[in-house]
């Protein structure tokens, strides 16, 4: 019997008094989930020997440095045993530390820091640690599918505004009718994933103003905030009035080429890390030790670390939307992170999933259909997303077997 396979159960009896169904088994607040297009699209990818330009992880390693300071901590004696919940208390500082140089704002490592297991972890711990079944979360469409999850196991109600091509500007009226009575949390994602939009001041202080006059949460997933090529990251939490109700997640995985390592953290006021750290010792309870320690040594890298960082990402952004764009694509270019958002009804498909199986099988090319990225697929299925977070010859590979077959259909002459 296949293990991957939820409809290959066995339908003989358990033994125990209860008969095995070939009905795959799922509790009510996941059901409604969809499977999840990265292992799918990760899995065509490995059969059809395809570039992968869909999912978010680099072929490249992060820092040497960062991997020798994990091999050292290994080899150290009490730097393998389990860590404390929270953190280590240097990686705690190094966070607050951090922080502080990129906000302005002064955090406690101690009591505003909360060490996860990468930001996904983060974002569950937020949910589960701070949102009440029934109570109402704003997401700005498209938005990782994670957050979708995570609220459905809280049985709490999502609330989506859309942003839409070509600049995926919030829509201040939509955004405004989304609040309500029952409007317990706002979460933002800045830099974007999958658009690449970076927020704007003014939208911020907008999303600012609305959470304060109706005394919401926000929680802000800010993984991406090294990657930005155009205007300026902000930090929802630094704007005036706003830490005392905000959650501030990241992590090491996308700023440092490090996604296997799964540590990330929760910046919040001591009387909303309470929930978080609550759910979290549940959870988790604490993170690989040697992997903390080496994540110290991450955030101390010098300023020139993340110049270098944009500069090489800017590099590959610019062959993929050259080549993109030379094939036949509308391209929407992103302000920030590793992704990018294109237009794919130049070539004739009745959608983004039907696109995206013919490119990996075909073309040998992998990328992700966008409809995955919405409460309603219909907004994203001309759209699919490309990851550069690949050197450069990856992706000059992926647009050489673009150009050499994909093609645009040929219209009848009229």
């Amino acid at each position: 019997m296949a293990s991957g396979d939820p409809s290959a159960v066995a339908s003989e009896g358990s033994g125990n008094g209860v008969s095995k169904s070939h009905t795959p088994q799922i509790s009510k607040r996941l059901e409604n989930l969809k499977p999840s297009v990265f292992s799918k699209m990760r899995t065509l990818a490995l059969k059809h020997n395809a570039v992968h330009l869909g999912q978010g992880f680099s072929n490249v390693d992060g820092p040497e440095y960062i991997k020798e300071a994990a091999i050292e901590a290994i080899k150290t004696v009490g730097k393998n045993q389990y860590a404390r919940g929270h953190g280590i208390p240097p990686l705690n500082a190094a966070v607050a530390e951090r922080f502080n140089k990129d906000t302005g704002l002064q955090v406690d490592g101690e009591t505003e820091v909360t060490v996860t297991c990468g930001c996904t972890e983060a974002v569950a711990a937020t949910m589960i640690g701070l949102i009440n079944p029934g109570d109402e979360v704003i997401l700005f469409a498209p938005f990782f599918d994670i957050y979708e999850a995570t609220l459905a196991m809280v049985d709490a109600k999502i609330k989506t505004v859309t942003l839409r091509p070509p600049d995926f500007a919030v829509p201040l009226e939509d955004l405004k009718a989304a609040f309500t009575p029952k409007t317990r949390a706002l979460l933002i994602n800045t830099p974007h994933n999958p658009t690449g939009k970076v927020f704007s001041r003014s939208e911020l202080e907008v999303i600012a103003s609305l959470c304060k006059e109706h005394d919401v949460l926000a929680i802000t997933d800010e993984v991406y905030h090294k990657l930005v090529f155009r205007g300026q990251h902000i930090s929802l939490a630094s704007l005036d009035g706003m830490f005392e109700r905000t959650i501030t997640l990241n992590s090491l995985a996308k700023t440092f080429s490090l996604t296997g390592w799964k540590i990330g953290w929760a910046i919040a006021p001591p009387h909303l890390t309470w929930g978080i750290r609550q759910a979290h010792s549940y959870l988790t309870f604490a993170v690989a030790t040697p992997l903390q320690w080496a994540t110290v040594a991450a955030l101390k890298s010098p300023d020139s670390y993340y110049e270098d960082l944009v500069k090489q990402y800017g590099e590959r952004k610019d062959v993929l939307i050259e080549g993109l764009k030379e094939v036949g694509f509308t391209v929407y270019e992103p302000q920030g992170t590793y992704f990018l958002m294109a237009d794919h009804t130049p070539f004739g498909f009745k959608d983004d999933t039907e696109f995206c199986e013919y490119l990996v099988k075909e073309v040998g090319v992998a990328a992700i259909p966008a409809s995955t990225f919405y409460s309603d697929p219909a907004d994203g299925k001309h759209l699919v997303r490309f990851a550069f977070c690949k050197d450069v010859e990856t992706i000059e590979e992926g647009v050489r077997r673009l150009k050499a077959k994909l093609r645009r259909p040929v219209l009848a002459s009229s």
